[in-house]
């Protein structure tokens, strides 16, 4: 009996041992969680998935945007204030598309990131900087689409192409001194308890400001995507209609391919971003308050599939330049058609849309009083 008593005492003081030790490391981890702002959110299936995803994104995206880039700069003529946007908005594609690799590298170390934190903040501002430039851009695009189409003949000052370059280099002047502001901090930190981590769920308590600046970011992107709606409504309206009045006419066609163009741009503009920005409010409120691990990681993993939407939207860029830019079109059938038949003295002005183009163009100044009128409209099928 005493034999049986003495074992039963020390199965008792092991099983104490054992609930002590988990104690210990629970409340090890808790604080471990709390100095750190965030837990452990590392996800083998969602850093494969990443990795995968973030490559197409790169290869697709940067051929495409290169083509873009070049046909914008082979463009002899002069550039309109729409290809001026574009082609800003394909430099921004291409600035976001090399922070990718940074991304790639960081999930294939099953996420320890190696180059520093300095180097971690400025990639992840210059990814977010050029994702939002692009967003601004493009409702830069339809705010002067909707212009054109309603004050063209009162207001023609605003339409030039060096009013649009002069609005675009305010709009890297901001980003950058944001950039700077951003960044800058990030020099003076000697110690970073969590250096080997980034692009990672943090916690904001400590960084209320730049919490409320994100909500005002994403109240912006609100801003502009609710004007993309009314002005591509307005526009694709007003382009049916003349369609519909000039129905006679051998180009009354591209008027409505025009409005239907102008639904594309705002589909993609849709797919990529919307999802993120509604999510975005979730996400940024979760980070100013306490809330289970769990929890924190199913958010970290919505927020990082969200951003795969935000992200290919630079893959689907030059699908809009080459709908929105008849001179882009141009350019690249011109490519195609000297690799193809290595003739360097093949032209656009041998090819059947240009002939159409003239066979048009003759057609109207022989057949109606209203030529004038037409030319007006004219900018509007870019």
């Amino acid at each position: 009996m005493m034999a049986a008593t003495s074992a039963n005492f020390s199965t008792s003081l092991q099983h104490t041992e054992v609930f002590w030790n988990n104690q210990t490391n629970l409340a090890g981890n808790t604080s471990e969680i709390q100095n750190n702002g965030s837990c452990n959110s590392d996800d083998n299936s969602l850093s494969l998935a990443l990795i995968i995803f973030y490559s197409i994104i790169f290869v697709v995206g940067l051929a495409g945007n290169i083509i873009a880039l070049f046909a914008f700069l082979c463009i002899h003529q002069k550039k309109n204030s729409i290809q001026v946007y574009l082609l800003n908005v394909a430099v921004a594609d291409l600035l976001l598309i090399f922070c990718l690799p940074f991304r790639i590298i960081y999930h294939g170390t099953k996420d320890n990131w190696m180059f520093g934190p300095i180097f971690c903040k400025i990639v992840g501002t210059l990814f977010y900087m050029n994702m939002y430039i692009s967003i601004v851009l493009l409702g830069l695009i339809s705010l002067d689409r909707y212009v054109k189409i309603n004050k063209s003949v009162k207001r023609p000052k605003m339409l030039t192409p060096t009013r649009s370059i002069h609005i675009c280099c305010m709009v890297w002047a901001l980003a950058l001194t944001g950039f700077v502001v951003v960044v800058a901090p990030s020099f003076l930190k000697t110690e970073d308890s969590n250096s080997d981590k980034c692009f990672h769920y943090r916690k904001k308590k400590d960084a209320k400001p730049e919490a409320i600046l994100n909500y005002i970011v994403v109240i912006i992107f609100w801003i502009v995507f609710f004007l993309l709606i009314l002005s591509y409504a307005k526009i694709a309206k007003n382009l049916l209609k003349i369609s519909k009045r000039r129905a006679n006419f051998p180009n009354a066609g591209k008027y409505t391919q025009t409005a239907r163009n102008s639904f594309i741009v705002l589909i993609i503009f849709t797919i990529c971003f919307v999802p993120y920005h509604t999510f975005r409010f979730v996400y940024i409120t979760s980070q100013l308050q306490n809330s289970s691990c769990n929890w924190e990681k199913r958010v970290h993993i919505c927020n990082e599939v969200m951003l795969i939407f935000s992200s290919f939207n630079s893959c689907l860029d030059p699908v809009m330049y080459f709908l929105m830019s008849r001179s882009v079109r141009k350019t690249v059938f011109q490519v195609i058609c000297r690799r193809i038949h290595r003739d360097s003295s093949i032209t656009l002005e041998s090819t059947s849309e240009i002939k159409l183009g003239q066979y048009t163009q003759e057609r109207l100044s022989t057949t109606t009083p209203h030529t004038s009128s037409l030319k007006k409209k004219s900018f509007l099928i870019t």
